[in-house]
């Protein structure tokens, strides 16, 4: 595949990616192969397999954030979804939140690398960034836990009336039916279920949860009691 068919790919989903931008994404991709060498990014270090199964998957949301200010991407690893949507989406002002100090400096020297600007990176576990409660548009969040505990860890942070996006594999829906009592406590309701398939066959379920009220004040708890018992 190259660049000219991932490009075609993103169009069908109504993405659009122009030259710079993939020059960025090729650049990002390099970086990660790179890095990969001396600090574990991603098992997946292929680079039709990184443009697929990173970053297209990352922007199967994108056409959902077409009038978003603001987004934090909770767990961002290596920068899936966050920075691959900072790339597609420049306008977008984006916080990525990673407790790996080697990490972030991976996010930091790829932010760097390409000149992004209107975005930051907080090294910090996300139940521990009180601060931010409620100042976000959307919470994103990619292969970080199961539902009924990332929804405790993003909702809190989502401005009423914004969306958390959990972005899950084929197991989306039956981690759904596990959080329903978690959704009712923080205040969030399911608004779509966006089912997709990548081109190499493997299922995505994006799932856009809105956050109708506000989450009680207790909420994130800390990380060993959400792990002792879920909502």
């Amino acid at each position: 595949m190259n660049m000219q068919e991932f490009q075609m790919l993103c169009e069908v989903k109504n993405i659009s990616i122009s030259e710079h931008q993939l020059k960025q994404l090729s650049r990002y991709a390099q970086l990660l192969q790179e890095w990969n060498e001396k600090i574990n990014l991603t098992a997946i270090t292929n680079l039709e397999d990184i443009f697929i199964k990173h970053f297209y998957d990352s922007l199967l949301i994108a056409p959902y954030l077409q009038r978003v200010k603001t987004l934090c991407d909770v767990g961002s690893g290596a920068g899936f979804p966050g920075l691959v949507l900072k790339i597609a989406l420049p306008e977008i002002h984006i916080t990525l939140v990673e407790p790996t100090l080697k990490r972030v400096n991976f996010l930091k020297e790829v932010i760097s690398d390409l000149g992004l600007t209107d975005i930051q990176v907080i090294n910090k576990r996300m139940e521990d960034c009180i601060e931010l409660k409620e100042a976000f548009d959307i919470v994103t969040a990619r292969a970080v836990a199961s539902l009924p505990m990332l929804s405790e860890l993003c909702l809190p942070f989502v401005k009423i009336g914004g969306f958390f996006v959990a972005m899950k594999g084929s197991s989306g829906e039956d981690e759904l039916k596990a959080s329903k009592t978690a959704l009712n406590i923080l205040g969030g309701s399911v608004s779509s279920i966006i089912k997709e398939t990548l081109p190499d066959g493997s299922s995505r379920v994006n799932i856009l949860i809105q956050k109708a009220t506000a989450s009680p004040a207790k909420y994130p708890r800390a990380y060993a009691q959400m792990k002792k018992k879920a909502l």
